[in-house]
C-alpha cells in the first residue's frame, strides 16, 4: 500500500488485515474525540468482551485520503509499547464505512492539563517524557516523522503507560529528506523552520514539539500559545532570543523572511527566567530541544541519555503514575430512579370494630 497517495478501499481489506469483521460486533459506549480524519468512540468488543477505541474514517468517493492511509499504514507498521496499537480494521454496511480498532487509553495529556489541578509532579513529568522519547526514538529509527505531536495526541492508560497516537499527518522520510508541506504540527508546537516555510525538514520538528510539551508539563500551562504564525515567532523570540545566520545556517535564505516576516530585536535567552527552579541539567535539555538550527537540535536518542533523567527527583515507574477515575472518558450510567414505595395498607381497625358490633347484634350472619 502506498503510504502517501490514496488507493481503493479494497486494497485495505486484502493487504492489511485479510477478512474484516463487521462493526456491528462492537457496542458503542460513548464518543471520546474527533480529529482531522475521523471520530473516535469508546466501544466494547462483544466477541472478546474488551474495551477498545473505534475510529470512523472520513472517506472521499469511497477512497481513503492520504491522511487516512498514513494513519493505517503507520500504525500497522508500528509495534512499540509507547505507540498506540492498531488492533484491526472493521467495516460497516456500506463501502464508505471503514473503522480502525485501537487499544483504549483512559486519558490524554491535554484533558488532564485542563481538568486536573497540578496533574504531574516533576518525577511524573520525567516518567511521561521518557516514554514519549522511547516512542519517538522508535518512530525516527524507522524513518517516520509524526508531524503532529501535542498533548492531546499523547494518551495515558491506567497502568501509567504513555502512547503516541493520531498518525494522520505522519509520513515516511528519506535521507536526505524530500520537500514536504510546512503546514503541519499544531501552531503552539510548531518548529521555527515550519513557521518560516522551509521546504525541507526532518525529525527535528518532532523534537521541538516535545520541548514545548516538556515546558508545558513543567510550567503547568502552554509554553508558546500563539494565535498566528507571526505571534508564534514573537513568543519564541521572547523566550529564546533572535535567530541569526550565526546560529542557524541557511536562516537568512528562508522564504518567509523574504516575503512576510520581520522581527523585533531580543538578544537574550530567557529560559532560566521562565523556569527559575529547574536544575541546570533540565535547562540544558530544554535548550538542546529548542536549538534554532534543526541540524543541531537534540535527537530522541540523545535526550534519553540526558543527565536530567539521572538526577533527583528520578522518574517514577509507570505503574506508580496517578490514576484519574473522575476524568475517564466514560459515559455515566443513567441514574435509575428509586422504586416507588408500596402504598401503606389501609387501617382496618375501624372496619374490624364495626364488623364485630354487627355480628354481636346479629345484624349479619358470618358464613360457617
Amino acid at each position: 500500500m502506498n503510504f502517501v497517495t490514496g488507493e481503493p478501499i479494497e486494497i485495505l481489506e486484502q493487504d492489511c488485515f485479510g477478512k474484516c469483521r463487521n462493526v456491528a460486533e462492537f457496542e458503542k459506549l460513548n464518543r471520546i474525540g474527533e480529529g482531522s480524519y475521523g471520530v473516535v468512540y469508546r466501544v466494547r468488543d462483544s466477541v472478546q468482551d474488551k474495551i477498545l477505541a473505534l475510529k470512523k474514517l472520513f472517506l472521499q468517493n469511497n477512497t481513503l485520503t492520504r491522511g487516512e492511509l498514513r494513519e493505517v499504514t503507520g500504525l500497522t507498521k508500528c509495534r512499540h509499547e509507547n505507540i498506540v496499537q492498531l488492533k484491526e480494521v472493521v467495516v460497516g454496511k456500506s463501502l464508505s464505512s471503514i473503522f480502525l480498532v485501537m487499544e483504549y487509553c483512559e486519558h490524554d495529556l491535554a484533558s488532564l492539563q485542563d481538568n486536573v489541578e497540578s496533574p504531574f509532579t516533576e518525577s511524573q513529568v520525567k516518567c511521561v517524557i521518557l516514554q514519549v522519547l522511547k516512542g519517538l526514538n522508535y518512530l525516527h529509527s524507522n524513518f517516520i516523522i509524526h508531524r503532529d505531536l501535542k498533548p492531546s495526541n499523547l494518551l495515558l492508560n491506567d497502568k501509567g503507560c504513555v502512547k503516541i497516537a493520531d498518525f494522520g499527518l505522519a509520513r515516511f522520510f528519506n535521507v536526505p529528506t524530500d520537500p514536504m508541506t510546512p503546514k503541519v504540527v499544531t501552531l503552539w508546537y510548531r518548529a521555527p523552520e515550519l513557521i518560516l516555510h522551509s521546504s525541507t525538514y526532518s525529525t527535528a520538528v518532532d523534537m521541538w514539539a516535545l520541548g514545548c510539551i516538556l515546558g508545558e508539563l513543567l510550567d503547568k500551562k502552554p509554553l508558546l500559545p500563539g494565535k498566528t504564525e507571526i505571534m508564534q515567532m514573537d513568543l519564541i523570540i521572547d523566550l529564546l532570543g533572535n535567530p541569526s545566520e550565526n546560529i542557524w545556517a541557511g536562516y537568512s535564505e528562508l522564504q518567509a523572511l523574504q516575503d512576510v516576516f520581520t522581527f523585533k530585536e531580543q538578544p537574550y535567552n530567557n529560559l532560566k527566567h521562565r523556569f527559575p527552579w529547574l536544575s541546570p541539567a533540565g535547562l540544558r535539555l530544554l535548550n538542546f530541544l529548542f536549538m534554532y538550527d534543526p541540524e543541531e537540535r537534540a535527537t530522541a536518542r540523545e535526550c534519553l541519555l540526558s543527565s536530567y533523567f539521572k538526577e533527583p527527583p528520578l522518574a517514577c515507574e509507570p505503574k506508580m503514575m496517578p490514576t484519574y477515575p473522575q476524568h475517564r472518558n466514560v459515559k455515566k450510567a443513567a441514574e435509575v430512579p428509586p422504586l416507588p414505595k408500596p402504598p401503606s395498607p389501609p387501617d382496618m381497625s375501624f372496619a374490624g370494630s364495626l364488623l364485630n358490633t354487627l355480628v354481636k347484634k346479629r345484624r349479619i350472619e358470618l358464613p360457617q
